[in-house]
């Protein structure tokens, strides 16, 4: 039996563990990597199933012969559905796009044994043991869309299109998404398709620059950056390999994750199959490391000075060291104060986030990571004035803190 590494499994190491994260560019690459490899020499037949609980389109798609193929593209994937010669109905080839959303994942498993969630399923024609490629998402934040384009608005994908990439960032430096901090701007997917929040991280950390300096102050100085023409073209090489650039990183970092490769992060996980990612990670998540959350309510790892865009009032807090750490309901950034209602309490050691509507991704905007649920601005409760000499005591409800989706026990 095939499987696809779901990313985004629960383990037994809790909310915190940094296997929690959202899927990026480099585990798009992955999964289309493993669609290609298990898919190669099999071919389907049938219908497309989906599952009556998604809300994503149906897939109106009947061959009696085809192959997939898959091709990832910064944080989507696209799915080609090819129909073989003499097959039945004759038709073209249909493409779908999926966004992976919280946790989606593919899986490739016998068909009279599907996972849980398993929202789309292709089936294998017969001869031969009947198998099924699962899309597969927990969450429901993941999405496909039929027609095979790509998201309108998302910039050229920082794993195999660094050139453009480049050129995309510095061309719109006016853009206001620069009046960010820099590690906002890293989740503009208008102009860092494939960068999420431990790759923003992983990013800043290296060249040690603030998350919260301003994004354009960070990227101006790289305008004018231009290698010597006197250098001969393996000094030029080695110098962008001693002395990378952040756009530099933004291309190498997650092709490092790449070359990590996809095993270890199945359903049936243990705790030394998270080995070979948790000793790659030098600061998201890893102690001794300080962390904020930016406006959106993502955290963001840091070291040392957060830079003069930092939330006011924002306290940043530092990772545990491994022998200090406490349970996983601590290991939430802003745990409830000690009178939190407790049904929302229980929610928030579950690592399940709060239900609201802005938790959907709506339209293309893309000013932000797109499948990162939104965080509501917290008000203030106005106090009512007494209706009589004697005041009644106030009831003051806490606010629940939104847990930030990479370390939520589903994602």
């Amino acid at each position: 039996m095939h499987t696809w590494p779901n990313l985004l499994s629960s383990s037994p190491t809790g909310p915190g563990h940094p296997s929690h994260r959202m899927p990026e560019g480099p585990e798009l690459h992955l999964a289309s990597h493993f669609v290609n490899e298990a898919c190669r020499e099999l071919v389907f037949g049938g219908c497309v199933e989906k599952s009556p609980v998604s809300r994503n389109p149906e897939v109106p798609f009947e061959s009696s012969a085809y192959h997939i193929s898959a091709l990832a593209r910064g944080k989507e994937l696209r799915l080609t559905l090819s129909p073989l010669p003499g097959a039945q109905p004759p038709q073209g080839p249909l493409a779908l796009v999926f966004r992976f959303g919280m946790t989606g994942s593919f899986q490739l498993v016998p068909s009279d044994a599907l996972p849980p969630h398993a929202h789309l399923r292709f089936y294998t024609a017969p001869p031969g043991p009947r198998l099924a490629l699962c899309f597969v998402d927990i969450r429901r934040f993941g999405h496909w869309d039929l027609g095979g384009k790509w998201q309108p608005g998302r910039g050229p994908c920082v794993l195999l299109e660094y050139e453009q990439f480049r050129e995309n960032v510095l061309r719109n430096l006016a853009d206001k998404a620069f009046d960010r901090p820099i590690c906002e701007a890293l989740l503009d997917q208008r102009f860092f398709n494939g960068i999420g929040n431990y790759l923003r991280a992983e990013i800043l950390y290296r060249l040690r620059i603030p998350p919260f300096e301003k994004a354009r102050t960070v990227l101006e100085a790289l305008q004018q950056r231009r290698p010597s023409p006197e250098l001969t073209l393996s000094q030029k090489i080695r110098a962008k390999l001693q002395n990378p650039d952040l756009l530099e990183l933004c291309h190498s970092v997650p092709k490092e994750v790449v070359q990590l490769g996809g095993k270890g992060y199945g359903l049936e996980s243990t705790e030394e199959d998270f080995a070979a990612f948790r000793a790659w990670l030098r600061c998201y998540g890893t102690p001794g490391m300080s962390s904020l959350r930016d406006r959106h309510g993502r955290t963001i790892w840091f070291q040392g000075d957060p830079g003069p865009l930092a939330p006011k009032g924002g306290k940043s807090r530092k990772k545990k060291s491994k022998g200090a750490q406490r349970g996983p309901e601590d290991q939430v950034e802003n745990p409830p104060p000690p009178n939190k209602a407790p049904s929302r309490t229980r929610r928030a050691r579950r690592g399940l986030p709060e239900q609201t509507a802005a938790q959907q991704p709506e339209g293309t905007s893309l000013q932000r990571d797109p499948e990162a649920p939104c965080v509501p601005e917290k008000g203030k409760r106005r106090r009512q004035p007494a209706t009589s000499g004697r005041r009644r005591p106030q009831k003051i409800k806490a606010d629940t803190p939104s847990l930030e989706p990479e370390e939520t026990s589903a994602s």
